[in-house]
């Protein structure tokens, strides 16, 4: 089956995506722990953590919207000698302290999701962290009682749908409710059943950019 999404779209989707296979290895969670103990008092080894995390993400603000391939270049010339720099100095600093220590934690925290924490350097489709699905999410989360009440399975997983389309709907900048009423209207009147990903947000936004142009 041809697939009717473009390049950017297909990374949109993609990148969001993939930022879910490792939902704790983001940077932006490791981040935290090293910014928690630097706001709190002297902290060298927390400080100078979150300068070197810092440098991973000027180069994702330079490579932002750019394609995939492009963001795997640049990340491998500028992303991975950052990364292959802190490992070693985050080991040796482990090394140093006590293991009881906060800082420690933070760091093997790091180190035992650094797999993970490195693989967007050889994928340019994968997010730095899972910034985005999290605030995407944030919504579902917060009505997550309100699932328990689908009924059944079946409702569950019909209310599941319907959440993703929604939010999915908000990340192509188009009305959730305007575009379930077309889409489902367009179902209703026989819209075939082999082009159904065209009805798919991402693609439909396509279709109403053109429409505009």
């Amino acid at each position: 089956m041809s697939n009717p999404l473009g390049h950017d779209e297909r990374f949109q989707v993609i990148s969001i995506l993939l930022s879910r296979t490792c939902p704790d290895a983001s940077w932006s969670h490791v981040r935290r722990g090293f910014y928690e103990l630097a706001v709190s008092g002297p902290a060298p080894i927390a400080s100078e953590a979150l300068e070197r995390i810092a440098g991973l993400y000027a180069v994702e603000k330079d490579v932002r919207g750019r394609s995939p391939e492009e963001r795997r270049t640049v990340r491998s010339l500028k992303s991975r000698p950052l990364i292959a720099a802190l490992e070693p100095w985050l080991r040796t600093k482990l090394g140093l302290i006590s293991q009881k220590s906060k800082v420690a934690t933070a760091i093997r925290y790091a180190l035992s999701r650094w797999e993970g924490l490195t693989r967007f350097i050889d994928d340019g489709r994968i997010e730095l962290d899972n910034n985005t699905v999290e605030r995407s999410i944030r919504p579902i989360a917060l009505s997550r009682k309100n699932a328990l009440f689908a009924g059944s399975d079946g409702g569950a997983e019909h209310w599941a749908t319907v959440a993703s389309l929604i939010e999915t709907c908000k990340l192509n900048d188009i009305d959730p409710l305007a575009y379930l009423t077309d889409v489902l209207t367009r179902i209703v009147n026989g819209h075939p059943n082999r082009d159904i990903d065209q009805l798919l947000p991402w693609a439909y936004r396509m279709q109403e950019l053109k429409a505009v142009a």
